[in-house]
Order: C-alpha cells, then sequence, then structure tokens
C-alpha cells in the first residue's frame, strides 16, 4: 500500500508539473486536462465558484487573453497527501508576464487542491486558490512572497 501511494504522489506531481508547463505554454488543452469533469473551482475573480471543465477552460482562457508569451508559472512548496483514490495538496503558485497593455504583472497565490483517481488518472476535483487580503483596506496583497 505504501508504495502504491508513493507511486501515485509521483503521478500527481508529474501532472502538476505537465500542468504548469501548459500554462507557461499557454495550451488551453493540455491546461483543462488535469480537472476532472465536474470539477468545483473557488478562483481569484467572480463568480463564488466555477463548475465543469468547461467554466474552468473559459476562465483560463480569460487568463490568457490578458497576457503576451511567454507566461511565467511556478509551483512553489507542493505538499501531498496521498490516499488510496483521494489526495490533497497545496502550494503557493506565481504567476507572472506581461499584460497585453504592456505592464508587468507577478504575484504569488495559495493553491489548495482535492484530487479523485478517476479510470486510474489523478484528476483535479476540487481547487481553491486565494490571495491575502489586508482587512483594513479590504485590498488583495499582492505583493507578497513566500
Amino acid at each position: 500500500m505504501a508504495r502504491q501511494r508513493t507511486i501515485d504522489e509521483v503521478d500527481i506531481r508529474q501532472r502538476i508539473e505537465q500542468w504548469a508547463e501548459a500554462i507557461r505554454a499557454m495550451d488551453l488543452d493540455g491546461v483543462v486536462s488535469i480537472y476532472a469533469a465536474d470539477v468545483v473551482s473557488f478562483d481569484l475573480d467572480g463568480p463564488l465558484q466555477y463548475a465543469g471543465t468547461q467554466a474552468k477552460r473559459q476562465a483560463w482562457e480569460n487568463v490568457f487573453a490578458m497576457y503576451r508569451r511567454p507566461l511565467g508559472y511556478e509551483v512553489r512548496d507542493l505538499t501531498l497527501s496521498v490516499g488510496d483514490d483521494l489526495a490533497f495538496g497545496h502550494s503557493l503558485n506565481r504567476i507572472s508576464g506581461t499584460l497585453k497593455s504592456g505592464n508587468r504583472s507577478g504575484f504569488w497565490l495559495r493553491w489548495t487542491t482535492c484530487y479523485r483517481k478517476i479510470d486510474g488518472r489523478w484528476l483535479v476535483a476540487h481547487e481553491q486558490l486565494s490571495v491575502p487580503v489586508d482587512p483594513n483596506s479590504g485590498k488583495a496583497s499582492l505583493d507578497l512572497g513566500p
């Protein structure tokens, strides 16, 4: 059992690296391939939740439409807990690049994920992305880093 969990953790880590590479390449099909068909995502922008891969596809399409190539994406301090058919993870992720306006953008976000093993493949069934908020101003604190 422990050996299988180690194999599964390696598999999830490889899938996350492929996903990050797809983000950097702005490869929409590659990005969406990590999500389960019924994924629920609490993302940075509205609405309060996205449901299903089509909604996630549209959200990533909107992100890619804001940036020029190349896009930077880093996953740092990834921690995973793997069970038989469920796994949980969290990391600090950074997206950076040049906006279509010409301004540079880059900030860290918190990424929490739940994976389900579906037909032998680990897919993101739920994710939550967040950034810290300054409680006094009510504004996102995008200048923080690990």
